[in-house]
């Protein structure tokens, strides 16, 4: 059987970068334990993240604001390189500054470390769902 994806398609494929290899761990056992959802890698060093990126093209790039080599250059280099993959920033740190830098990145959503798994995959669902793209 295979998984399905928003509108019963194929599964949403998802980019975890986050420099902490732990928690990494656990969003890979999150994010694949839900039959929609996929993982196709993930990454610690920008380096990583943008070739995963180009390699993939996920569906959603769940990046870490204070991400080496900054999260909000980080996410406009997804965003020029990529322009179909959605950002959602991931982030212990929920001051306006970081927000408003994330924002003005072009990130499609900004989630707090905490959240409870389910609040975080609907993020990571939202962000997969094209309904208002261009047709």
């Amino acid at each position: 059987m295979t998984a399905a994806g928003p509108g019963g398609g194929a599964p949403l494929n998802v980019l975890l970068c986050d420099d902490n290899t732990l928690l990494l761990d656990v969003l890979c056992e999150v994010v694949d334990a839900e039959p929609d959802m996929r993982v196709v890698g993930t990454a610690t060093d920008p380096g990583t993240a943008i070739e995963l990126v180009l390699r993939h093209e996920p569906d959603v790039v769940v990046l870490d604001v204070r991400f080496p080599g900054g999260g909000h250059r980080v996410a406009r280099e997804i965003a020029r390189r990529a322009p179909d993959s959605r950002v959602v920033a991931f982030s212990a740190y929920g001051d306006q500054g970081s927000v408003d830098g994330m924002k003005r990145a072009g990130v499609f959503a900004y989630v707090l470390k905490g959240v409870t798994n389910r609040e975080f995959l609907d993020a990571l669902r939202r962000a997969g769902h094209r309904s208002d793209a261009p047709r």
